[in-house]
This record gives structure tokens, sequence and C-alpha cells, in this order.
């Protein structure tokens, strides 16, 4: 029973933080950015982390154009995705990949080890949506629906799939 009380009050917390941070109208500053940049700060960033974690975490090749984005907000994204790969995978592979598709850049973010059901993919992004593999790991259930908020007002979409050994969210 104390272990509930501590979680609700917890959820509770961040319920009231969340209101005094007026989350829901982030500010997104748009304009045409590198996507060589993000990645650079992204592998930076990650590349000590994973090694120390034993992740194997790998960066494909992809032209270095220019998207339209918050490069901030973006990076932000990607990190929060990461992030997820690393809490509810099985900690042997992160791989980030591009394609194309119409006019769209791609970025997928795929991690191994995922045990996600598959009905609960289309609730992935609500918030506050109740994981059935969160059990014992921390966070709020804001953190996919925050960066789906950040990416349309990018102009962008994210989604999520089950492939045969990989979680992918693609960006």
């Amino acid at each position: 029973i104390n272990e509930k009380v501590d979680e609700i009050e917890e959820y509770i917390s961040e319920i009231v933080r969340a209101s005094n941070e007026d989350f829901m109208e982030f500010e997104v500053n748009n304009q045409e950015v590198y996507i060589g940049n993000i990645l650079e700060i992204i592998k930076e960033y990650y590349q000590e982390k994973m090694e120390l974690n034993q992740i194997d975490f790998s960066i494909g090749s992809y032209s270095n154009c220019l998207v339209w984005a918050d490069e901030n907000r973006l990076i932000e994204v990607i990190q929060n995705i990461i992030e997820n790969a690393i809490k509810y995978g099985d900690g042997k592979h992160i791989r980030i990949s591009f394609s194309e598709e119409e006019d769209c850049k791609l970025i997928h973010i795929e991690n191994s080890g995922c045990n996600l059901k598959k009905e609960e993919l289309p609730n992935l992004f609500d918030s506050f949506y109740p994981r059935s593999n969160s059990t014992g790991v921390k966070g709020n259930g804001l953190g996919l629906y925050i960066c789906k908020t950040l990416m349309r007002k990018m102009d962008g979409e994210i989604f999520a799939e089950m492939k045969e050994e990989f979680f992918c969210v693609t960006i």
C-alpha cells in the first residue's frame, strides 16, 4: 500500500509541475537546420554512456541535408526516444538509421528486446498511458506524448512499430 501511495504522490507531483510549467505551450522556433549537426550532438552525448553500459550504439550513414525543425526540440525528441530505448530495451542494441518517403526525411531509432504488447501501440503516445512493460521503470508517462506534441509543432510526425526483433520509433 505504501508503495502505491508513493507512486500516486509522484504522479500528482508530476501533474502539478506540468500544469505549473504549462507543458502544452512548448515554444518551437522552426528554421532550416543541418541533420548532421543534430546527430553529432546526439553521438557526443551518448557515445560514452553506451560504451559504459555495453550497449551497441550505431548511427547509420546519412546525407547532411537541411531539415525544417527547431534544433533543440528535435534533439530533445531524439534524446527522449533513446532514453526510452535504454529503459525498455534489453540493453544490447540501439541503432539510428535513415530513409526517405516522398519529400520527407525519416529518422528511425530502433532498440532490441522490446516486450511491449502490439495492442498497446495505438496508445503509446497518449499522456499518462500505463504501458505493460513499465513495471519497475521510473517515468511519468509523458515522454512520448511530449515528443508527439513537439513533432507536430515542427510540422512532423512520430510513430512506432514492432519489427521482428526490434522496436522502432520513426520521426
